[in-house]
């Protein structure tokens, strides 16, 4: 998953990402280490600055990941683009803070709260009294009562993605006057607090043929700092400028410009000048950080290597004293000199030349990505492995145990955030995030990683080591989900040409390279018995084994396996146990597939194996993941400020649909039980918050229990930034304040300022 930050929440759950949104409350005092909540594992990066400094001017340009289909946040096609427009334009009664909790807006609400619980649930909005749309109309309690019957869900004529919360309101009335809004419910509702926002005028909610398709390509009447200029689909870019009604602190800069540019194109638009802001991959950050290395002093060249030769992009010839022309008639010179023949030394010359102009390219994208610097933080979001309990052996829950039992977690997260400098903490919840009130770590509810118990699990679910394996007439040998007819011969047909293999099959790992080709697999000159990658223990690669038997099988009896060794291969009923695990194969997914690469060996050593699937991004989660053709995915969801209301159709148990099809929503594991609907239920209903943080506690025990999806990690999130753009960046939980962007005054950063102007 963008990829997103904090956008709002009707659009957070519509759709996974592969690869990434009150009453006033007083802040709450520092967590006590009993406190299971914990604290935010990073803090936003986005160069904090006071208004004062940063300039009155400039256009930002902001690279996303699409240019919308629609620009209506409650309609299904809604993504990431939709919400960084909707926080820009739109009101949002409620904002998140720096620990991903609700906070009222006071540009929109003085207040807000629960003034009658019985006999029915009654909430007051009072409303800012300078809040006005951008035609001039007071937002009031019409647009609340539009946008209300429109997501209501009971007239089917809106197209609308959820109605969740809105289905529970019995009517919405003005107020003692014209900036109160009275709403009344006909159930308890606890994340009251998600409703309104966004809130879009009653212009765009007021009859179905609005709402379907009046803001789907630009809003008319908008109420925040920004309104939208243009949705311009031919130049890939959406078009925000200033809001001359905006009655908040006035927005620095002139115009935001968010303009799609796929993420491998990216670092060549920070090269050309052509973006101020932009999510980047770590590959991308790695070359803006060494953009900014130390330099030498005196000449402004590059320090030495560590071979005393110049670094690349100094310009420093290899023959002292002589420069461009020069230097090649020198060294034409000394070559004939030395023995070498003219055509050799033309040869040379020419090699030299296009060293030179390859540094020189290096040297000016060094300089213009020098410019820019790493923002880093993590999103609001947790990458998972999703097990597929719809049948084969995952339907199995000891089998999903086992799985999940073997996966050193710890290690997982290291593997992607470590080398980022980033926290690299396993996530403990399925519903919350580290420093969010929901939060506590309810892993030991499936118990710590121990291979010696996942086998017992496995042995008790049938699934013997070394069992006979019989081959099928078909061919097939190995127990996991069915191949749809698109993956015969391993391929699909839409152009996965990464294909199908085994992992440990013909010397590859889990990337499909060699294991000794680098990246991915073996060191040049390891043993290919192999170390493991994450331990440095030694194991079997399962290849020269004794006498052709199962790694160990040639051990005395009674000794014990080496450590991390591979277990032997289970089987039951004649086949082996091996997982179809599909992974995107596109170019930003390069963390996932490590992560499979790492998964796959950590269930080999329990004796499972794993056919890796790779297919085209745009088809891996709608073809495989929604549909449920894998065993093991890899794929992230956002946290929410309002877990009982978002994370319920994640996790609720799947149930049978009128047409005999299984209506599974959002729970694309297919793995969910009558308890944990009942404790979501429960939580939703109550209006004591410390009781609905219990049971949502509770819930996420069970959720682990049932071992349907795995937490790993949060996702890392970096952003590559102009040095003199302010309060932009990663923003981690917290809501992006548009108005405080811009470009800082010339002198405000002292000796470190950029000279750029604001443009």
């Amino acid at each position: 998953m963008s990829h997103v930050g904090v956008g709002p929440r009707a659009v957070m759950r519509s759709v996974a990402f592969l690869t990434a949104g009150v009453l006033a409350v007083p802040a709450l005092a520092g967590c006590s280490s009993e406190d299971p909540s914990g604290k935010p594992l990073a803090a936003q990066d986005v160069a904090a600055a006071a208004r004062a400094r940063v300039a009155d001017a400039g256009t930002l340009r902001w690279a996303v990941d699409s240019v919308p289909d629609t620009l209506n946040a409650f309609q299904s096609d809604a993504d990431a683009t939709t919400a960084r427009v909707a926080q820009a334009v739109l009101p949002s009664l409620y904002r998140m803070d720096e620990r991903g909790r609700p906070v009222r807006n006071p540009d929109y609400l003085e207040s807000a709260k629960v003034v009658e619980t019985e006999p029915k649930q009654v909430v007051v909005y009072k409303l800012n009294q300078q809040a006005v749309w951008s035609d001039g109309r007071e937002i009031g309690a019409a647009d609340f009562a539009a946008q209300w019957r429109a997501l209501s869900g009971k007239d089917t004529a809106y197209w609308t993605a959820r109605n969740a919360g809105y289905d529970r309101i019995e009517k919405i009335e003005r107020g003692a006057n014209d900036l109160e809004v009275k709403v009344t419910f006909d159930r308890p509702y606890a994340d009251w607090k998600s409703l309104f926002t966004p809130l879009y005028p009653k212009e765009v909610t007021g009859t179905p043929d609005a709402f379907n398709d009046g803001a789907r390509r630009g809003i008319e009447v908008t109420a925040g700092p920004f309104t939208v200029k243009k949705v311009d689909t031919k130049a890939d870019e959406v078009v925000l400028t200033g809001n001359p009604r905006w009655w908040g602190e006035p927005a620095k800069l002139d115009k935001i410009v968010l303009r799609a540019v796929p993420r491998d194109e990216r670092v060549s638009e920070l090269v050309a000048g052509e973006l101020d802001l932009a999510e980047i991959d770590p590959d991308t950050a790695e070359q803006v950080a060494r953009a900014a290395a130390p330099r030498d002093a005196g000449t402004g060249t590059p320090l030495m290597g560590p071979d005393g030769t110049p670094a690349p992009g100094s310009g420093a010839s290899a023959l002292p004293g002589h420069q461009g022309g020069s230097a090649a008639r020198a060294l034409r010179s000394w070559a004939i000199a030395n023995g070498s023949d003219e055509e050799a030394a033309e040869e040379e010359i020419l090699a030299r030349e296009k060293r030179r102009k390859a540094e020189a390219k290096a040297e000016r994208r060094r300089k213009a990505l020098s410019g820019f610097e790493v923002r880093k933080s993590l999103e609001p979001a947790y990458t998972q492995l999703a097990l597929n309990g719809a049948e084969g052996p995952l339907a199995d829950e000891r089998v999903r145990r086992a799985v999940a039992r073997a996966l050193d977690r710890e290690k997982l997260a290291e593997a992607v955030l470590k080398p980022l400098g980033l926290p690299a903490e396993p996530v403990g919840s399925h519903l919350a995030l580290s420093g969010q009130p929901a939060y506590a770590d309810g892993s030991g509810a499936l118990g710590e990683q121990d291979a010696k118990e996942a086998r017992a699990l496995l042995a008790d679910a049938g699934w013997v080591p070394g069992g006979p394996v019989k081959k099928s007439e078909d061919g097939e040998k190995a127990a996991g989900a069915e191949k749809s007819e698109d993956d015969e011969d391993g391929k699909k047909s839409d152009g996965g040409d990464e294909g199908t293999y085994i992992v440990g099959e013909d010397g590859k790992d889990g990337d499909g390279k060699n294991k000794d080709d680098g990246e991915g697999g073996r060191e040049e000159g390891e043993d290919t018995g192999g170390t493991d990658q994450e331990s440095g223990e030694k194991h079997s690669s399962g290849k020269n084994t004794a006498q052709g038997g199962a790694p160990g099988a040639y051990a005395p009896k009674g000794t014990a396996a080496p450590a991390g060794a591979a277990a032997a291969p289970v089987a039951k009923d004649g086949k082996a146990l091996t997982l179809r695990f599909v992974l995107p194969s596109g170019p930003g997914s390069q963390a996932l597939r490590t992560v499979a690469d790492r998964i796959s060996d950590m269930l080999e050593k329990i004796g499972i194996g794993t056919e890796i699937t790779k297919v085209p991004d745009e088809s891996y989660f709608k073809d495989h993941v929604a549909s449920g053709e894998y065993d093991l995915a890899l794929y992230s969801w956002p946290a929410s400020a309002f877990p009982a209301t978002d994370a319920r159709p994640i996790y609720a148990k799947p149930v049978p649909a009128a047409d005999g099809s299984l209506n599974v929503a959002q729970n694309y594991t297919r793995v969910g039980t009558d308890q944990v609907d009942q404790l979501f239920d429960q939580a939703m209903g109550t209006l004591d918050e410390d009781k609905a943080r219990d049971l949502l506690r509770k819930a996420d025990s069970r959720i682990w229990a049932a071992a349907g999806s795995v937490p790993l990690y949060q996702r890392p999130q970096l952003v590559a930034a102009r040095e003199n753009l302010a309060n932009a960046g990663a923003f981690g939980f917290e809501t992006p304040v548009y108005e405080d962007m811009g470009f800082l005054k010339k002198g405000a950063r002292g000796a470190e300022a950029s000279a750029s102007p604001a443009r």
